[in-house]
């Protein structure tokens, strides 16, 4: 089915498609004939539970942030079969995001370079899409950041802002502080910033969490030089959150072939996959089990996911890769992932 959509969303603009994609998804899901429909064009979801920071989630692949950044969609989405949605980036009050156009496919490449820049319509509005219905069975993520407005000496306020006010909503936090298209942001990484703000948001998450496990992961750059990294690292497990993201967007263009390749922001597709999966091997070795790892960047097949995997992550993420191959991609993951079984 997603062989005849997608030709008719690549011809429009990919900020349109992908608006377009998000109502149609938000409607369907808001009945139970509609999210009968999209289970079958999507085929049935594969289980394979799987127990991590104190959360079940019903198998190891799971929507990245940045698709679904208003949460207006996310019940569409955890109809496709993900064992866990991250909404998101949400940040406390609403931005307009960068002058468009933003978001540009590189076909040749299989890949996507966005600067979008957070817009979004703020926490409030988050809040009240997400206290709409649940699906069953589904882990819910939301990824925190900042405003652009906001002071880097103050992001902290911004992030255990939205903690404060979605912590009876979410499963689980992400602490995005390396997003590329946020002026400064990716200076939130350095130690200095990082562990500081990590203890606070894990300060405010304890607070807030009563009986729940409310894990708090940190989403890192695969641009951080090999010293960099370590710093945030150690800064994480310094801080006591329970797990790392790897990788965001990158701003290498090393091997692209599109005609948009040079536009400024971050890249995301197929050729980021080299250096995420070295970037995810690194951060394993480095955290040693101290933190376990979630996967996103590059991940466009189940043997992408496989790999991934068999380098130690717990849980793989999609984005891009789900552009281009469409919804079957989620059930070859998890189908994938199942046979890999990379032990937690």
């Amino acid at each position: 089915m997603y062989g005849l959509i997608k030709p008719i969303l690549f011809r429009q603009d990919p900020e349109l498609a992908h608006h377009l994609v998000l109502r149609n998804l938000s409607l369907l899901s808001r009945s139970g004939a509609g999210r009968a429909l999209i289970r079958a064009l999507c085929g049935s979801p594969y289980k394979d539970p799987v127990k991590l920071c104190g959360l079940t989630f019903s198998n190891r692949v799971g929507l990245a942030a940045g698709m679904d950044k208003d949460a207006t969609a996310w019940r569409g989405f955890a109809e496709m079969g993900f064992g866990h949605v991250e909404v998101g980036t949400i940040t406390p009050l609403p931005q307009q995001g960068n002058p468009k156009p933003r978001v540009f496919r590189l076909l040749q490449d299989d890949a996507l370079i966005n600067r979008m820049g957070f817009p979004g319509a703020g926490m409030e509005a988050a809040r009240r899409h997400l206290s709409q219905d649940r699906p069953h069975g589904v882990v819910l993520g939301v990824n925190v950041g900042k405003n652009k407005q906001t002071p880097l000496q103050e992001a902290v306020d911004d992030y255990v802002a939205v903690v404060d006010y979605l912590s009876d909503i979410a499963d689980y936090f992400t602490v995005n502080v390396s997003s590329p298209n946020t002026p400064n942001l990716r200076q939130l990484q350095t130690r200095g910033y990082l562990e500081d703000l990590l203890i606070q948001v894990r300060t405010r998450r304890d607070a807030n969490r009563g009986s729940k496990p409310l894990p708090v992961f940190v989403k890192l750059s695969p641009d951080l030089d090999v010293q960099g990294l370590h710093d945030a690292l150690d800064a994480a497990v310094g801080a006591g959150v329970d797990g790392v993201i790897a990788t965001n967007t990158t701003l290498d263009r090393q091997g692209l072939q599109s005609a948009h390749r040079s536009e400024a922001g971050g890249m995301s597709g197929r050729p980021l996959g080299m250096k995420a999966a070295g970037f995810v091997r690194s951060v394993v070795d480095h955290l040693d089990g101290k933190l376990p790892v979630i996967a996103v960047g590059g991940i466009i097949s189940g043997a992408d996911a496989t790999e991934r995997l068999n380098s130690g992550a717990a849980l793989v993420q999609i984005y891009t890769g789900l552009v281009y191959r469409g919804p079957a991609l989620v059930g070859e993951i998890a189908r994938a992932a199942a046979i890999a079984r990379a032990p937690l």
